[in-house]
């Protein structure tokens, strides 16, 4: 059988594709992240199916499941918080199903940023504003960082910024982007967007940090980092210009 590695999305249990909630249905073996999944996700999943959840099991440890639920000849779905491929160790996982002769493919899910950026109305990419988006975490207890992803770096491109993994440094990450955004540039910290307990808080690098220790946010947010996130800010697309010559690829 193939190891199904599906992306779960945000966390609400609507908001999983359609692919991602037939494979859930014809499961037989369901490991899925319980830190940040909505328990209603799991209603997807076939009344007799074995759930585990993963939170405190290592990798070693999910890939000894993965591989005898597939020489059980059991339909196995893995699944990850928000989409694979943004810190989900699915390389990690993959790595060692290849070195087992697992078979397995990938589902996308709905990203987390993308969930939070929903919730509050805004565009991340507003022309003339920032037509990039970066998408990045920092370092704590967690995998060093290459040299060559500071978040100076990154904050001096004036991009939009999404920030995960990052909620319990938020007062140290906006002193390093600070000096490239400015004190009064908008921030936005989404907590468990889509869930039940969802939150919002909007304030500024000078003050997101005093908001964010007040509400005791500890895990499961997104940083939202940016000049696109001022609703007063930006320009028109060229895309809908009215005299942009039509027929034409131009900004497409």
């Amino acid at each position: 059988m193939t190891v199904h590695f599906v992306g779960a999305g945000p966390g609400a249990a609507d908001l999983l594709t359609v692919r991602a909630t037939r494979m859930l249905a014809a499961a037989d073996v369901v490991l899925y992240p319980g830190t940040y999944l909505d328990p209603e996700v799991l209603t997807h999943c076939a009344p007799d199916a074995e759930l585990v959840d993963t939170q405190g099991l290592d990798l070693d440890r999910i890939t000894d499941r993965l591989v005898t639920a597939h020489a059980a000849d059991r339909d196995v779905v893995r699944l990850t918080s928000g989409d694979p491929s943004i810190y989900s160790a699915l390389a990690e996982q993959t790595r060692r199903l290849d070195a087992h002769g697992v078979p397995w493919d990938v589902t996308p899910g709905v990203p987390a940023y993308a969930a939070a950026s929903a919730l509050v109305g805004r565009e991340l990419t507003v022309p003339l504003v920032a037509q990039s988006v970066v998408l990045t975490r920092t370092r704590a207890r967690s995998t060093a960082m290459p040299e060559t992803e500071s978040l100076a770096a990154f904050a001096a491109t004036r991009a939009t910024l999404v920030l995960h993994l990052a909620i319990r440094r938020v007062r140290e990450l906006m002193a390093e982007v600070g000096p490239e955004y400015g004190a009064d540039c908008p921030v936005v910290v989404v907590h468990r967007a889509s869930q039940p307990g969802e939150a919002v808080l909007r304030g500024t690098v000078a003050t997101i940090a005093d908001a964010v220790e007040e509400a005791g946010f500890r895990q499961a947010a997104v940083v939202l980092v940016g000049w696109a996130l001022d609703a007063g800010r930006g320009g028109e697309s060229f895309l809908y210009d009215r005299d942009r010559p039509r027929g034409t690829d131009a900004g497409q």
